[in-house]
């Protein structure tokens, strides 16, 4: 018994090393170091995720100087919350968060991840209680294209952390934003005409994306 005990205590270590910094890619640390002297002011719309977040020129999509891009290509959530100071520290207009996915990949459970997003949630209202947070569901997944093995089998964990993430915005005051929805085809797959590799997206759904958000980045 204590051998079993003692092999998951190495795997839950091990595991928890992945969420350290040390282990975090090159271009993660690239681009926090640099956000890190970006200014984010109280007058600004920061954008904060994974590679969804990052494969977009926001401020241009929007033509809004004060739309600010803070994604990074395969960050979990943990990443972000190592990383969201000098967002939160700025005392944002708005934050726009989006992230997840990259989590379900390394499989972890929908409840695991929703926990760590409303731990991330409570430190931004913490930290920057003025700032409206709008908390973005997952996009759905196309695994139709073979792209991506660690994702495969994992449509209903994504369907269940949207659903926490949306159960858990009455009790903690954000606004949840279906944007699973807005991407899903009929049978919940991420529609083949948004995407090239069955999870980024292309240029039309940006597009898309753009008109269902400007009701939230207007009021």
């Amino acid at each position: 018994m204590r051998t079993i005990f003692g092999f998951m205590t190495a795997v839950s270590i091990a595991f928890l090393g992945y969420m350290t910094a040390s282990s975090h890619s090159e271009l993660y640390h690239q681009r926090a170091s640099l956000f890190k002297v970006l200014s984010v002011t109280s007058n600004d719309i920061v954008f904060v995720g994974n590679s969804i977040t990052h494969g977009c020129e926001w401020h241009e999509l929007f033509d809004n100087p004060a739309v600010k891009n803070r994604g990074i290509n395969g960050d979990v959530i943990a990443g972000m919350r190592e990383r969201i100071d000098p967002v939160v520290e700025g005392h944002p207009r708005k934050i726009f968060l989006m992230g997840g996915v990259n989590d379900i990949s390394h499989n972890l459970l929908a409840d695991s991840i929703g926990r760590a997003m409303g731990e991330l949630i409570d430190y931004i209202q913490l930290k920057s209680p003025g700032t409206r947070l709008y908390v973005q569901a997952c996009l759905p997944i196309n695994n139709s294209f073979g792209r991506y093995k660690l994702l495969k089998g994992k449509e209903d964990v994504v369907r269940a952390y949207n659903r926490i993430l949306k159960s858990m915005a009455v009790e903690k005051g954000y606004t949840f934003i279906d944007t699973y929805s807005l991407f899903a085809d009929a049978d919940g797959n991420l529609d083949r005409s948004f995407t090239n590799d069955g999870l980024h997206l292309m240029g039309n759904a940006y597009l898309r994306w753009r008109d269902f958000l400007l009701p939230y980045i207007n009021e």
